[in-house]
């Protein structure tokens, strides 16, 4: 009996190390440690309705690299996967456990700062895209390096999480149109 009892705990102890894998594998992205689009749409929504109900400031970040598909197309895209572990490590370095970071796809980064004022916001967000561009990733004797545009949304009560994802895309766009022109003048 004492046998059949100590089978049944190890069995039950594998299928909870099976079950904790599969929802890391759920929630985070493949490539990046960091929140897939799933999991921090979830996270996002679950973080809004909080701040609702107890007047929480918090302002989201949408980042998206300048450069990478160049990098992907010239140089492949294992030095594109690099080029994202770094900008992953990067942004988990310069933010704190309390806030959230995901890929949302491809080449595309969202951050959620919590308690913070928009203002310290927009000062978080420059210092994350500087901390980005900084970033040199060597591949096959190379240094490669990509820049950042972002978006930033504070909060608003009446939007849906994809909405507020939505604003901080088009304010991202807008930042990235601006600096093109910027360039070419």
């Amino acid at each position: 009996m004492t046998g059949e009892i100590t089978e049944l705990r190890a069995q039950r102890d594998a299928l909870k190390l099976a079950l904790d894998s599969a929802e890391s594998m759920a929630d985070h992205d493949p490539l990046v440690p960091v929140y897939n689009r799933r999991a921090f749409m979830r996270e996002l929504s679950r973080l809004m309705s909080f701040a609702r109900r107890y007047g929480l400031e918090a302002s989201l970040i949408f980042f998206d690299l300048d450069g990478f598909k160049a990098i992907n197309d010239t140089h492949g895209h294992a030095a594109g996967d690099k080029i994202l572990c770094a900008v992953g490590d990067k942004l988990m370095d310069h933010t704190r456990e309390s806030d959230i970071l995901g890929r949302l796809g491809g080449d595309e980064f969202a951050v959620v700062l919590t308690s913070v004022s928009p203002e310290i916001a927009r000062q978080k967000a420059a210092q994350l895209a500087s901390a980005i561009s900084e970033t040199i990733v060597e591949f096959e004797g190379k240094s490669l390096s990509v820049e950042a545009s972002y978006g930033l949304t504070p909060f608003l009560s009446e939007a849906s999480a994809e909405r507020l994802v939505a604003l901080a895309d088009e304010a991202m766009y807008a930042q990235k149109t601006r600096r093109k022109s910027n360039r070419a003048s």
